[in-house]
């Protein structure tokens, strides 16, 4: 219980309930507080709960609590009886209810919040079905429910993305990779057009080289479509040949019996199809069912966890235990009476287990001969038309089972040769990575020599040399090439910049006098807002001195109005002071005994002689009380001393009285047997 509790007060001291306790103040919290402090953390599950209890009733609280508690799966231990007393103590905010409660509650708070979000939409509203008889009723709940099961649908593959292990930032990563590409992209494909622009007659060119796409498309979209109508060809053939096959399969079957074969092959056709229609199919048809049905079930119900998967589990097998046992005791009590049919029972079962797995094998057996005897047949009619030879005879085929049996041994040698030359491969493997490594060593060794010498870099930068000069070799064969084509591009874009300008010269003057009056307008626009912003800054200044202005005059006069309040009150205490002391000092001189009245000097006088008569009397009891403390707590010890031994007298008494009973019982048993 302190575990729970300094568990609970933990989580309620982090975010983001910030509550501050320990566990004192926990502990000592009034059931009203318990019951806020429980509404808040189902509030923080699901927000629909953040309410104050004071505004609403205890049943409205309780009725409230309990429907979150039950959407959250929430098992109180005990029985039914302990369940009214869980509702009657989360009414009246029971420590030991509550505490239980917050304790499974903030264990798994973020698995609750989710089970409270998919509550929300997978709790089906029950509809009653006198009103689903309406068709649009009956038409909304089944788009109710449609919605439903797209929401199922929905949140599971928002479940899969989230645990497939893509990343905000994995994302983030690979988008910039892939904008850093399309840049790269983007550069590449300007320099090849620059590339191209230069080249002769390139449009001409492109227009060929996009009909060339679209044909190479074209041919895959045909050979696409020839390898479709292939496949159907060779699926029609399938079917005429299993046709074929059952036609040549009944006529043998007609030629080669007779009536009576014919009437008992049927019958065990008849019987085998009857077993399965009557016993196995309809046992098959159950179990699906059933497992739709439990399927079907699991998928209505909200999400489970792995927690409510392991309590199901224990909840199975203690179910089986249970079973067990009552299986257990059912043959103990059965087992005398049912001891001579226990044999045959056992007998007529296994019978029945054998039939119905020899009905499987004979069911699968057929379906294998007719498979197999489809792909013969197809192999056979297939053999001439593709000029492979016909199925050998007997002696011919034991001919080639025998050479077939030398060439395995040729293969196995072959084998073991190619492994031998596998590993001779990795010897030769090893000794080329040697050989590299011993390259790099002599390229570093060489790099070392050139630095040493002063000519750091020599072999590198003949290779470099010699590559670029190969790479300027091809560039100028490509310029030679392209030098023609990028002339007459030129010509043809000078063309047509040339007829562009002429179109655009009128629309260029009429712009030029809109610019002109652009810039007018922009210029007198300019001046009136310089004295706007002037007279503006003006105004703006005025306004904020007489604002500070005015707030200083009201601070002061708030001041003022301060100080006169403070001195109307104390000149109002002086005065009832004064009055006071007028009053008591005409009191004390009055020469009248009779109409004197009693200063207060004089009351207060008379209090402190009675308070120090009162202090001398409790003084002089506390020294009484304090020397008779000793004998009377002496005479205490002895009456509980007594007390005590007359208690060990009265169990004394009551053990002597139990044992003269025993002897008599005992005495008068033994006069009996006497009798007897």
């Amino acid at each position: 219980m302190a575990d729970q509790m300094q568990f609970i007060v933990e989580k309620l001291n982090q975010e983001p309930f910030r509550k501050n306790y320990n566990l004192i103040s926990f502990d000592s919290l009034e059931p009203l507080q318990l019951l806020q402090l429980l509404s808040d953390v189902l509030a923080e599950i699901d927000p629909k709960h953040a309410v104050d209890i004071r505004e609403e009733l205890p049943e409205q609280t309780a009725k409230r609590m309990l429907s979150l508690l039950g959407i959250l799966k929430y098992k109180p231990p005990g029985s039914v009886s302990d369940l009214s007393a869980f509702r009657q103590g989360l009414v009246t905010g029971s420590k030991p209810v509550i505490h239980p409660v917050l304790h499974w509650l903030l264990q798994r708070t973020s698995e609750l919040k989710k089970r409270a979000y998919l509550a929300r939409f997978l709790v089906k509203l029950e509809v009653p079905a006198e009103f689903l008889q309406d068709d649009t009723v009956a038409d909304i709940n089944t788009q109710y429910e449609e919605l439903m099961e797209a929401f199922k649908n929905l949140h599971k593959e928002h479940e899969q993305l989230k645990t497939s292990g893509l990343s905000t930032a994995e994302i983030r990563r690979d988008i910039s990779a892939m904008e850093e590409e399309k840049d790269q992209l983007v550069k590449r494909v300007e320099r090849l057009k620059k590339r191209v622009e230069t080249v002769q007659n390139h449009p001409r060119m492109l227009e060929i080289a996009r009909q060339l796409r679209l044909e190479k498309e074209r041919e895959e979209s045909l050979a696409q479509q020839k390898q479709e109508q292939k496949s159907q060809l060779f699926h029609a053939e399938q079917r005429l040949q299993r046709a074929q096959l059952q036609l040549k399969e009944m006529q043998d079957a007609v030629a080669d019996s007779n009536p009576e074969s014919l009437m008992k092959k049927l019958e065990e056709e008849l019987n085998f199809n009857s077993y399965l229609v009557t016993e196995k199919m309809p046992r098959e048809l159950e179990s699906k069912k059933a497992s739709v049905f439990l399927l079907q079930k699991v998928v209505a119900e909200p999400a489970m966890t792995q927690t409510d998967l392991t309590a199901l589990q224990s909840e199975i097998n203690e179910v089986n235990a249970q079973v067990n046992q009552l299986i257990e005791k059912r043959m103990l009590k059965y087992e005398a009476a049912d001891s001579k049919f226990s044999m045959y029972r056992q007998q007529a079962s296994l019978v029945a287990r054998r039939k119905e797995a020899k009905a499987q094998e004979l069911q699968e057996a057929r379906e294998e001969l007719a498979r197999l005897e489809g792909q013969v047949q197809l192999r056979s009619s297939h053999g001439p038309e593709l000029g492979g030879p016909q199925a050998p005879p007997e002696h011919e085929f034991k001919q080639y089972v025998a050479k077939l049996r030398t060439k395995n041994t040729l293969y196995k040698q072959k084998r073991q040769e190619i492994a031998e030359i596998t590993a001779e491969c990795g010897i030769l493997q090893r000794t080329e990575e040697l050989l590299r490594q011993r390259h790099e060593a002599l390229q570093q060794q060489l790099q070392s020599t050139e630095e040493q010498k002063g000519i750091s870099g020599y072999s590198y930068t003949q290779e470099e040399l010699e590559r670029v000069s190969a790479v300027k070799s091809e560039m100028d064969e490509m310029k030679g090439q392209t030098l023609d084509n990028m002339s007459e591009m030129v010509k043809r874009l000078n063309a047509v910049v040339a007829e562009k300008k002429a179109s655009l010269a009128p629309i260029i003057k009429e712009l030029r006098q809109l610019r002109h009056r652009c810039q007018e307008l922009t210029q007198e626009r300019d001046e009136k807002k310089l004295q706007y912003d002037s007279c503006a800054a003006g105004l703006e200044s005025n306004r904020a001195a007489l604002e500070q202005e005015v707030k200083v005059l009201l601070e002061e006069c708030a001041q003022q109005e301060s100080n006169y309040h403070y001195m109307n009150c104390m000149r109002r205490s002086l005065e009832v002071q004064l009055q006071r002391a007028r009053e008591e000092l005409k009191a004390c001189v009055s020469p009248e005994g009779q109409q004197r009245r009693r200063a207060l000097r004089e009351q207060y006088t008379k209090m402190i002689l009675e308070q120090e008569n009162l202090g001398k009397k409790l003084r002089e009891k506390q020294k009484v009380v304090r020397d008779s403390h000793g004998p009377n707590m002496k005479q205490m010890k002895m009456w509980q001393d007594l007390e005590q031994l007359m208690e060990c007298k009265r169990e004394c008494f009551l053990k002597q009285q139990n044992q003269a009973a025993i002897g008599q019982v005992i005495q008068e048993g033994g006069k009996d047997r006497l009798v007897l």
